[in-house]
């Protein structure tokens, strides 16, 4: 039984209280919910925070941007073509503290994902982004962003305006930049579209979000010819939270409510919020050269192969 089964059992469960109304029966029925939270909301596969990542009712980025930084002020257009709705960017405070806010932004009906692109962006959407994280520098304000995304959108008119080109100049210029960088993968984070806001000193993941070079979909059609199979790719993908914190390719999990973040919004925009603030003090201590070289010394550093000992494997030598 996947997470969203297990949530519509307790949908009905829940039912049952306000059908029962003032009774003894209810209290047993808010004990059995209580227990039945504890015992099956807590194990979950990675299929399940794939899952959760895309939930319907999980809050997208423009919500924690009103709760972290509600006078966001949104700028819009890459000054080249259009403005791209599906990355949304600008200027707010964090507790006072200027920062350049950018984020891919999911809608919450098929109306507003239509408008939005469901999060995937064009090479304008990049462009726009980096105009902004470049007007940063220029001013000295930390950058945070919030990434949300399957990935990059492989559409030809997107292709034809230059889409890989865009994607690789975010990773070039980010890897340049000497203001503190700050990137919260608050939901999907999908290939080479969320690693364009993903070059940052410090890298943190909700718990239930997921981080991978695609999605499971197109993992397992590619390597078993079979989409449906999607459940088992995600266990090899290593793509939670948890496995990529344990590869050290993310800094800092952000625990979310028993159920997903959708359970409690306020608690996880309040958790995000303590996590980036205290990561944020951390780099404001550093110079703009120190935190140039140890981002791309952490960047250097991904996919770093131990070297074995081959003799201790068989006798087999190289």
């Amino acid at each position: 039984m996947d997470i969203l089964s297990k949530e519509k059992k307790l949908a009905k469960l829940e039912k049952q209280i306000n059908d029962l109304g003032d009774s003894k029966a209810v209290e047993k029925l808010k004990l059995e919910i209580e227990s039945y939270k504890k015992k099956e909301m807590t194990k979950l596969t990675a299929w399940d925070r794939v899952l959760l990542a895309r939930h319907q009712k999980r809050p997208t980025a423009k919500d924690f941007i009103n709760y972290i930084s509600p006078d966001f002020i949104e700028l819009h257009g890459d000054r080249l073509f259009r403005d791209d709705r599906s990355i949304i960017g600008g200027i707010g405070t964090i507790d006072g503290i200027p920062f350049t806010i950018i984020a891919t932004q999911k809608g919450k009906n098929l109306e507003n994902n239509l408008l939005r692109n469901f999060a995937m962006p064009h090479p304008e959407g990049y462009r726009k982004a980096l105009r902004l994280m470049e007007q940063a520098e220029k001013f000295k304000r930390p950058i945070l962003t919030l990434i949300d995304t399957p990935g990059a959108y492989p559409g030809i008119g997107a292709e034809e305006r230059g889409q890989g080109h865009a994607i690789a100049q975010n990773l070039f210029k980010m890897s340049q930049l000497t203001v503190p960088i700050i990137a919260v993968v608050i939901g999907e984070g999908g290939s080479g579209g969320a690693l364009a806001l993903g070059v940052a000193n410090r890298v943190l993941m909700l718990e239930n979000a997921i981080y991978s070079i695609l999605s499971p979909e197109g993992y397992a059609s590619i390597l078993w010819k079979d989409s449906t199979l999607a459940p088992k790719a995600a266990e090899i993908m290593k793509l939670t939270a948890l496995d990529l914190k344990d590869f050290e390719i993310i800094d800092e999990i952000i625990k979310e409510p028993l159920g997903g973040a959708h359970y409690n919004k306020t608690e996880t925009f309040k958790n995000t919020k303590i996590a980036i603030m205290a990561e944020f003090h951390k780099l404001r201590r550093l110079s703009g050269t120190e935190l140039h070289y140890r981002k791309i010394t952490k960047f250097r550093n991904f996919g770093f192969l131990q070297r074995f000992n081959y003799e201790n494997l068989g006798g087999i030598k190289r």
